[in-house]
Formats: structure tokens, sequence, C-alpha cells
């Protein structure tokens, strides 16, 4: 059955996936070589007659190493069908890479060496598989010749895999035996595997049905709004992510519920009647209603998409910074952004056997089960029901790196009745009597940098011109609040995440609140000022101390401890500090006296109104 240049009918996208040596990119090389995709010349200018995975394994790296690093795409028609092949790579250490290719495939193609059997990473590739919604599965039983094309050798394979991958539910699975490297079962069945009565892979490929499995649930996340001020045309562009739309239909406007119909299908050929899911458009709304950039458009009838602020996900980590509960990131869910934290790492994910291990944070390539919570309400559909609305992206809020992604599996509604419950004596009368403004004074710096002996002598200076105050200190917080807190990356984002919340409740009763912790990171340092600045006047103080006077001082000898091995995860020494680039008061403890760094904090608090009262030290 030869491939075509020229093609027809709808397009099928799918992976190849396999242990090294498995076969894949012979495989690749054989469906296009055997089905003339490959120019004649091509193939003798680069020498690849008698090596087909040469025409697939482009990097060098690849070819030296012997291993697929990257996900390569390659693309044929045939009379049926268009292609696009996604060739991924099967190390654990490219998990992220096999998850990018998987992410849009609609089939996987999974290859077995007949002679190895089922190994560990067959596992790990069709957990990953079954992760990313592919509902598809070929189980390609390769190098069948090496095994005498014993039908006892295939069924065999087959049992196994399908015995070991049953708790993934994987909804179809074809095995087919074969050898790429000699073309049986690949193109057209071959001669050598009579007892085989199953189609031949392309053939597989032309007639399996990859239909949406949003089938006619409507969906369409608003990308861009155009106008015309002349027409007064107002139209919402985008592309339709399930189902379809007819000119007239109802729909509804999500988070904010309105519904309308549509009165036109726009496209720069002219109107629609209809448009259906892959088809970019611009709707016009019967209603002049509120619609921005990110609503989702559904048929406001079947069944409709979830609306929540709380949500449980699978999450697979990308970057090599680590995914730490409680630090906020912002999510791309569609073209809506906004900010989502991850409050609880149920679980991490052992894609090698499907075992759950507790964790409190995900490394690059590793998968976790987590709940997430978001700054507002956002329409989204299960992944397994739409993966254009069910599936997310999470953004480093100051890198604007892609570090994770995310696969939508329920809505968690245990905070919808949650509001913040307004008492009749308010935050401005705790402050009036007072006689300030609530504040907010944030020291970091490392472990002996003077943070705390700068806040008391602060919150003396404070208490002696009559103003109410506390100091959170982090040794003193350590031994009530956040004792059950360890000194991980994951704990101190959790220990600085409880002490923003107390100090808001704090500064909410009118007290100036003075923050005395090392707080390491700026991405914690970010929220505190994104949470207490907007309600109260807010300022980062740097303690700025190197670290061989932080550790020639040492006032609780945790340097030498740290030195000496016994102390693990010291900030400064094997765990980073990452000081503030902007902070509102820089104070170069080597340079300068207590009393004239008291006197500067005190000095940004009258300059912002803090302090009304006139201060009697002054006078």
């Amino acid at each position: 059955m030869p491939l075509l240049s020229g093609g027809a009918g709808d397009m099928l996208r799918f992976i190849t996936c396999g242990s090294v040596d498995d076969g894949k990119s012979t495989l690749i090389g054989r469906l296009l070589v055997d089905g003339n995709a490959v120019p004649d010349d091509h193939l003798h200018a680069n020498g690849i007659d008698g090596d087909l995975a040469q025409l697939v394994d482009g990097l060098h790296a690849e070819r030296t190493q012997g291993i697929t690093i990257d996900v390569g795409y390659r693309y044929f028609t045939t009379a049926r069908r268009r292609y696009v092949i996604a060739d991924t790579p099967g190390h654990e250490q490219y998990t992220r890479n096999m998850a990018t290719g998987a992410s849009t495939a609609d089939l996987a193609v999974i290859l077995v060496d007949a002679t190895k059997g089922v190994r560990r990473q067959t596992y790990r590739h069709s957990a990953i598989v079954a992760l990313m919604g592919i509902r598809q599965v070929v189980l390609a039983i390769n190098k069948m010749d090496l095994v005498g094309w014993r039908q006892e050798a295939f069924s065999a394979i087959a049992a196994t895999y399908r015995a070991l991958t049953a708790p993934l539910a994987l909804p179809t699975v074809t095995a087919i035996p074969m050898s790429a490297r000699l073309g049986d079962n690949v193109i057209d069945l071959g001669a050598h595997m009579p007892w085989y009565d199953g189609p031949a892979l392309l053939e597989h490929l032309e007639s399996v049905d990859v239909a949406s499995p949003h089938g006619g649930l409507f969906r369409f996340f608003v990308q861009w709004i155009t106008r015309d001020e002349v027409t007064t045309f107002r139209g919402y562009a985008g592309t339709v992510l399930g189902g379809s739309i007819r000119a007239g239909e109802e729909i509804v406007v999500l988070p904010s519920g309105k519904q309308s119909r549509i009165a036109r299908i726009v496209t720069a050929d002219g109107d629609l009647a209809e448009a259906s899911v892959g088809q970019a458009v611009t709707l016009a709304l019967a209603d002049e209603i509120d619609v921005s950039r990110g609503d989702l458009l559904a048929a406001p009838d079947g069944r409709p998409p979830q609306l929540a602020d709380q949500l449980a996900a699978h999450l697979l980590w990308l970057d090599e910074a680590p995914m730490l509960p409680g630090r906020p990131y912002l999510m791309r869910l569609g073209p809506a952004t906004m900010t989502a934290t991850v409050s609880e790492l149920k679980h991490q994910l052992d894609i090698d056997d499907g075992t759950h291990k507790a964790a409190k944070q995900l490394a690059a390539n590793e998968i976790g089960f987590a709940n997430l919570a978001l700054d507002r309400p956002m329409p989204f559909d299960r992944y397994d029901d739409n993966r254009d609305t069910g599936g997310f992206v999470l953004i480093d809020r100051l890198t604007n790196a892609t570090v994770g992604a995310g696969m939508i599996r329920f809505p968690l509604r245990r905070a919808a009745n949650l509001r913040w419950h307004d008492f009749t004596v308010n935050r401005g009368q705790r402050s009036a009597i007072k006689g300030h403004r609530p504040a907010v004074l944030w020291f970091t710096g490392l472990s002996g940098a003077g943070k705390s002996t700068i806040a008391d002598g602060v919150e003396k200076r404070l208490l002696a011109l009559g103003h109410h105050t506390y100091t959170l200190d982090g040794d003193n917080v350590r031994h009530g609040l956040n004792r059950d807190l360890g000194f991980t990356a994951a704990d101190r984002v959790e220990n600085i995440r409880r002490v923003i919340e107390t100090a808001h409740l704090m500064a909410d009763a009118g007290l100036i609140v003075l923050v005395s912790f090392i707080s390491p990171f700026r991405a914690e340092r970010a929220r505190a000022r994104e949470r207490l600045g907007g309600d109260f006047f807010f300022a980062e103080i740097f303690v700025d101390t190197s670290l061989d006077e932080c550790e020639r001082r040492d006032p609780k000898g945790l340097y030498r401890k740290a030195r000496a091995g016994s102390l693990q995860n010291f900030t400064g020494l094997d765990s980073p500090y990452e000081p503030p680039e902007q902070p509102d008061l820089h104070l170069r403890t080597t340079a300068s006296t207590i009393d004239a760094e008291v006197e500067q904090v005190l000095g940004i608090l009258r300059h912002h109104g803090v302090l009304d009262r006139p201060d009697p030290l002054r006078s």
C-alpha cells in the first residue's frame, strides 16, 4: 500500500516510544521509505540505504549515543489520512520531552523488543500515555525475526503487557507483531507470520477511530476581541475546541454565566452557517454582554464546564528548580492567566511501577497529584473530556519560564462557601485608636546578618512613641505555629506562607508588624508583598551582611555546625539565598551602626505617613 505525495482525509497525530534499541527510529524509517515518502536521491545522498534509523535520528548526539534525546516530528500522507509522527525519547531524564510529544497525540505506538519482552520502561511509557489522555495504543512487538516468528513469543508478551498495564485502564490496546528491519506487518502483512490475522500497522493507523472524546460539547476560548468603530462590530476570535456551533444557537459565557446566542460566524472568506472543532473563527453575539479574553463560551445545556477556584490535577514538573507547595505560580489555562498555588501535594507517582509515594516537592521530570488554589473561579473541563480546556501550564512569576504542565482531574468544592467576614469593628477603627497606620516591615538576610537585632531596636523606639507593635521572629515562630516544619526548600516555603497570613491578621488588628525571617527565596518575598502590600504599608528591608561576616559573628554557632556536617540545608552554605534585587530599604550593616539602621527604618515609616504622632526622641 504505497504512501502518496498528496492526500485527503483527516489527520492522525501519533507518538512512538520504547526503550533503547527497541527500533523506534527504524520503524519510522520503514514507514517513510517503504511508503515512497522519501526521495531516492535523499536516501543515496545521505548514505542511509541500509540504516533506516538515520532518517529520524537527525541530531549528532543521538547518532553517537544511540538514543533519542529530543522529540523529532515527521510527516506523511496516504490516500485516506495525513499523519504527524512524534518520535519521543524513552529515557527517564527526558520524561518531559515525551510528555510534550504525547500532549497532542491521538495514538501511541509502544515498541517492545521481542527478544527482551516487557521492561521497566514499557510500563513508564504506558503510564505517561495514560496520563496524557491517549486512548488508542498500538503494542508493536518488534524484532519477531529474532525469535523465529513464533506466535507463542508474541502471545506471551501481549498477555504480560495487558496484565501489567491493567491498572492504567488504557481504553484500547492493539498488539501487532512485526519486524521493522525487514518490513513485515509495517506497511503490508508479511509472509513469515501466517498465524497473525490482524492488520498491518499502517492499515490500523488508517482505520483507527480517533474521534474527539468531547463529542458534541461546544467549547470556545476567547483569544482576542475584534472591534470596528465604524460598523460597531464586536466579535470574539478563537478556535473551536469542542463540538460545533451554528448561527442562532444559544451559548453561555463563563465565568460570568451570562447567556446570549450566536449572531454571526465570521471568517476572512465570509460568514459560515456552522463552525466545528479545529476551525478558527470570530463569533459575534446577539447581545451586548461583557466578554473578556480568556472567557469560555460553551453550550448552555448538556454537560457544562466546571467552574471553581480549587482543583485537583496531575502535575508534570519541567523545571530544574523543584515545585514547592505554597509557592504561587502563574497558570495559563487556554488564553487566560491567573495566579495558582499548589496547596497540597497529595503524592508523587512512581511511573516505573504505578505506586504512590509521599513527597513534599517535585523535581524535574517527576509527576505528582496535587490540589491547586486559584486566585479566582475559572471555567474548565476534566482533561479526560477535553485536553484543550482541561490542560494548563505553570509559569515562574519571576523568570517567566514554563515550569510545569497539568492535567485537571476534578474540581474541589470545599472552599466554595468561604468568604471573608467583615465585622462591625473594622481595620480603620482599630488603626485610629492606635495613632498610626498598620504596616508590615519585612527584614530579610542571612543568619547572623542582624535582622532580629535591628527589628528589636526599631520596636523599642516604636514602643517609646506609644505605637502598637509585634515582632514575628523565625526562631520564635518555630516553637509553636511552625514547629512541624523542617528546613527543606518546601518547608521554608510553607513556613513563610504561614508567617505571611499571620502578619496579615496582625496588621488587620492595626499593629505595626516586624517580620524577621531569612526568607531566602525571592518568590516568597514577592508573595508577601502581593498579599500584604495591597492592604497595608509594606517594606522589604534587606539586612545586607556578607557570608564571611555572618560566619565570623555566628551568634548561635549554626555556621560551625553546618560546616561540621551536623546541620543540613543551611542557608548560604548548602541551601541558596536569593538577595533582593530592589528592596525598599538596603541596610549595609558592616558600614553602619545599629542606631543609624534603626533611624533609617523609622525614616521610611515617617516618609510614608505610617507614624502620625510626633517622635519625642527627635524633638
